[in-house]
């Protein structure tokens, strides 16, 4: 544990609860709370919330709406090389699927930047993450992901709309990468919380809609970001049949179950239907091109200013400051806080992650103008 990074949210709400009044760029949530009909859903299922456990994997009656909503949306039938397992939230769900395919020195493949709870999980288990760089626009070279495959490997983890980048990954990606876990015995992490936050003509797919992906291709979903469900703690994991009694084992003993009542949101929020979603993501969409627009006036980011997906972009600075230096400064000069890109595997240059979902627009308007200046006279 000691040679695990500490988690990098929580140090910079520290610095943010020192410093009164700044404004977070920072974590990765979005600006509204789930649909009414989730409440009510909890309240109308009250005395169902009895002492007894539910089951491990979830409820059938949420495990039935989930399974139709992946046929309808990410055109993915289940049929029976497949199961759904709902967790508590997409991190479970990684951490469960690296308990049921890795032994102590198993590889893990990570495109950098990485999500730095992938890479953590990664270390707890002592399996080792391998890093491997993306291109300026971070997006993945599945050549290069082929040349780190060695005889440890036991999976590839592609996380698209991508956090922290928010690059989109083509579907000619995906697939290739899919393939190349299928012909080399490996498992394809496909992690999807972001799968609504895509932008202009960019479109997600999932890589568990092909047909030949059953029995290699693990799946992440979570309702924490488009339905505002974060605190909540509710997702879902479609993993090969074969992995389910190992997959149980390990949610038995971490979880036993997911929270009844959370499944009980679940349900109302997504019989709401994707519509409450994508209205409120339209406002998210504004606030990207605002961020965009804004970024693009500071001559000290390097490589351009992109955003495709998620709700974030990640920017390197012309700057041979720690990014945490400049972290610092930002919060306690010009009291507004970003995120720093060492936390997600950038050890050479500085890179800032800037969230821009969690803002209401006169406040993102306010802290952009702080960003900014800030950066203006700390580096450009």
């Amino acid at each position: 544990m000691e040679a695990v990074q500490s988690p990098v949210v929580p140090i910079v709400a520290d610095l943010i609860r020192e410093i009164p009044g700044t404004i977070s760029l920072g974590q990765g949530v979005v600006c509204y709370g789930p649909p009414e009909a989730a409440i009510r859903n909890v309240i109308a299922h009250g005395a169902e919330l009895d002492q007894f456990y539910g089951p491990v994997e979830g409820t059938p009656e949420l495990a039935g709406i989930l399974a139709c909503k992946l046929a309808d949306e990410n055109l993915i039938n289940i049929g029976d090389e497949r199961h759904l397992v709902v967790t508590a939230g997409a991190n479970m769900g990684f951490l469960n699927a690296l308990f049921a395919i890795t032994d102590p020195g198993a590889e893990v493949i990570l495109p950098t930047p990485y999500y730095f709870n992938h890479e953590m999980a990664a270390r707890m288990l002592n399996c080792v993450p391998v890093c491997v760089p993306t291109d300026l626009n971070f997006q993945i070279d599945p050549g290069v992901i082929e040349a780190a495959i060695t005889p440890r490997t036991a999976a590839v983890v592609t996380i698209s709309p991508n956090n922290p980048s928010g690059a989109v990954y083509p579907e000619e990606t995906l697939r290739a990468i899919n393939a190349l876990c299928r012909e080399r015995g490996l498992y394809h992490i496909s992690d999807e919380a972001y799968e609504y936050f895509v932008y202009d003509d960019r479109l997600h797919f999932s890589p568990a809609s092909l047909g030949d992906s059953a029995r290699h291709t693990i799946s992440l979903f979570s309702l924490s970001k488009a339905y505002g469900f974060s605190s909540w703690r509710i997702g879902y994991m479609l993993i090969p049949t074969h992995l389910f009694e190992a997959v149980r084992k390990v949610q038995d003993t971490n979880l036993i179950c997911p929270p009844l009542a959370s499944q009980y949101a679940a349900i109302g929020a997504l019989d709401t239907g994707r519509d409450y979603c994508d209205e409120r993501i339209r406002q998210i969409a504004r606030n990207r091109q605002f961020v965009i627009g804004e970024l693009r006036k500071l001559d000290c980011v390097m490589d351009g200013v992109r955003s495709d997906g998620a709700f974030y972009v990640f920017i390197r600075l012309n700057t041979k400051l720690p990014d945490m230096e400049v972290v610092e400064r930002l919060i306690r000069d010009f009291r507004i806080a970003v995120m720093p890109g060492s936390a997600f595997g950038m050890e050479h240059g500085c890179y800032l992650r800037i969230s821009y979902g969690a803002l209401d627009e006169a406040t993102l308007e306010e802290g952009m103008q702080r960003l900014v200046s800030g950066l203006n006279a700390i580096i450009c």
